[in-house]
């Protein structure tokens, strides 16, 4: 076999995903993995002058929501887009595998309440030619990506299989359930999952209102899916749950959970404007843990968690208004000449005052312009309250004024955690624990209210470039999106740019990169509308040695696999 590399790219400045400072070098790349990082001497089949670009490694992101997207589409995008090169789906518990015909209706309900994504669109879009995780795993085989798509077996889906009904009315698990579930499980992780997944929250709900199945699965059946988890050897397990006034027992139960499987545990870890200390007192625990010799780890996200406002979108301030609601099934031009209309305009703010509207859709001192570029971390003077005040007006008519603008397109920023000081130092301090991930950006849910699949391009360009104070190093940030999680969620080919390893790379002009403004589009199936955003800077993503993305457009290429765990025989 030739060894003529298919691929070198020349004269980049390599941060190589190990933390290492950056260097110039040349990077040679075979049959789709690194051959050489050097000087390399004789010519690739096809060749990159990278000159004044960085190369790193492709980034890795170990919360997303995927699990409908990737049976249907080949392009895993926004994701894809954006400079990931590997996707984990199945988190918090959510999924479609395994699944029997009379089951799917249910896990539809389930994740278009709690992810967002319309029945509409999952009804027309998913294939459902699995029955058994492992028959899921075979239909992503069988499919091509534009990136790689890792998988873990999710709570809820597990416990409607086995207890039908019941799981929903979230009885307790007898022992045979959670004997059944753990069997399911183990057998998930021996097909090539790459972990578990649970939620014990109650912002998970379906659109009715009913809270997801696993909200107060008992310690027993929890315990007796990860002892199985565990007996594989493999996998980790992947949590969120609300903590609270429960805090202490809740997590001294996760850590008994750790230690019975003794796998890896990641936990979502937010600052939540109720609690605004909970998040340092969690990452404590989690250090305490870890000193423990249990393997814990909190996922942070690099800004805040929030929602996207808009007429075009599924949440503004006016859509629980009695005149609103007959126009949100309209297509959205239709509803844009409506609200145009100075009479209904004039309604809306009428029962805007009147009614009992939801007041996290209306504190305006923390509603802000979203803008283009994208502001994240927007100072309190340029709220819509702060701006009403300037101009003497009524907040809620310069919101609608606002959301009007840009053909009704206008998108304004509602953050919701990790902003109660109206800055991110506190998600500073988490990104810069010892004991955290970076990741929840909820690629493939939540469509369409918010798109913080840019969340890995936003940590550099923010964190590294752009902040005024507090910045971190460039070689550290790209660690953290590389490395540190390829390693948390069990994969090792991957995350460092060295010889041997996958050649899944990034090409960035480092000083054009820029976070785009989110877009609504209408390409999911049945017509349905997401939040799509995309960035500049992006010289070329490479996936296994070929170019999926090439100044910001797709190139067709589908190296992109389902990834198995060492557990695949």
């Amino acid at each position: 076999m030739s060894d003529t590399p298919s691929l070198v790219i020349r004269n980049g400045l390599v941060i190589d995903g190990t933390g290492a400072p950056p260097r110039s070098a040349d990077i040679a790349i075979a049959r789709g993995r690194i051959q050489a990082i050097g000087r390399i001497p004789g010519r690739g089949t096809e060749e990159i002058d990278a000159a004044g670009l960085i190369v790193t490694p492709g980034f890795v992101d170990p919360h997303t929501h995927y699990d409908a997207q990737v049976t249907w589409s080949e392009e895993i995008t926004p994701s894809s887009a954006l400079g990931v090169t590997t996707v984990l789906v199945g988190n918090c518990g959510v999924g479609f595998a395994p699944c029997a015909p009379e089951n799917r209706a249910r896990l539809v309900e389930l994740m278009e309440g709690v992810e967002d994504i319309p029945e509409p669109v999952l009804t027309e879009g998913l294939p459902w030619n699995w029955t058994s995780f492992p028959d899921y795993l075979d239909t992503l085989a069988a499919r091509r990506f534009d990136l790689d798509v890792a998988t873990q077996v999710p709570h809820a889906a597990l416990r409607v299989h086995v207890m039908g009904k019941r799981a929903v009315a979230r009885e307790p698990a007898t022992a045979a359930d959670s004997a059944a579930m753990a069997r399911l499980a183990a057998e998930g992780i021996a097909a090539g999952a790459l972990g578990f997944s649970t939620s014990r929250t109650l912002n998970h709900r379906t659109l009715a209102g009913e809270s997801i199945p696993t909200l107060t699965a008992e310690e027993a059946e929890l315990a007796a899916i990860a002892a199985a988890v565990g007996a594989t050897g493999r996998g980790w397990l992947q949590v969120i749950s609300d903590f609270g006034a429960e805090l202490e027992p809740e997590f001294a139960m996760l850590r008994r959970l750790a230690a019975t499987s003794g796998r890896p545990m990641t936990m979502t870890i937010l600052e939540r404007d109720s609690k605004p200390a909970e998040w340092r007192v969690l990452l404590d625990k989690i250090a305490g843990a870890n000193a423990d010799g249990l393997a814990m780890t909190g996922q942070v996200l690099s800004r805040p968690t929030g929602v996207l406002l808009g007429f075009e979108l599924s949440q503004h301030p006016f859509v629980d208004c009695p005149s609103f609601r007959p126009l949100a099934g309209l297509p959205f031009p239709r509803r844009l000449a409506a609200l145009a209309d100075p009479a209904l305009r004039a309604r809306l703010l009428a029962e805007l005052t009147a009614g009992e509207h939801s007041f996290r859709l209306r504190h305006w001192d923390r509603i802000f312009p979203l803008g283009d570029p994208p502001d994240y971390e927007p100072p309190a003077d340029r709220s819509l309250g702060a701006e009403a005040r300037r101009l003497g007006q009524d907040p809620a008519a310069l919101a609608y004024d606002r959301l009007l603008e840009n053909g009704g397109r206008t998108i304004l920023y509602r953050p919701l955690s990790n902003y109660a000081a109206g800055n991110l130092e506190t998600v500073r301090a988490m990104m810069a624990h010892p004991h955290t991930l970076l990741g929840l950006g909820d690629g493939g849910a939540h469509v369409g209210v918010l798109c913080d699949a840019s969340a890995p391009t936003y940590a550099i360009t923010h964190w590294t470039r752009d902040r005024a104070t507090g910045r971190f190093p460039l070689e550290w940030m790209v660690r953290r999106l590389t490395r540190d999680n390829a390693r948390a969620i069990g994969l090792h080919d991957r995350g460092v740019l060295a010889p041997g390893l996958r050649a899944d790379l990034n090409l960035i002009d480092y000083d054009r990169l820029k976070v785009q403004a989110p877009r609504v589009v209408y390409d999911l199936p049945a017509g349905g509308r997401r939040l799509m955003q995309g960035a500049d800077g992006y010289r070329a993503t490479i996936v296994a040695g070929e170019i999926v993305r090439r100044d910001g457009a797709a190139t067709g290429a589908r190296p992109g696999r389902l990834v198995r765990g060492i557990g695949r025989a």
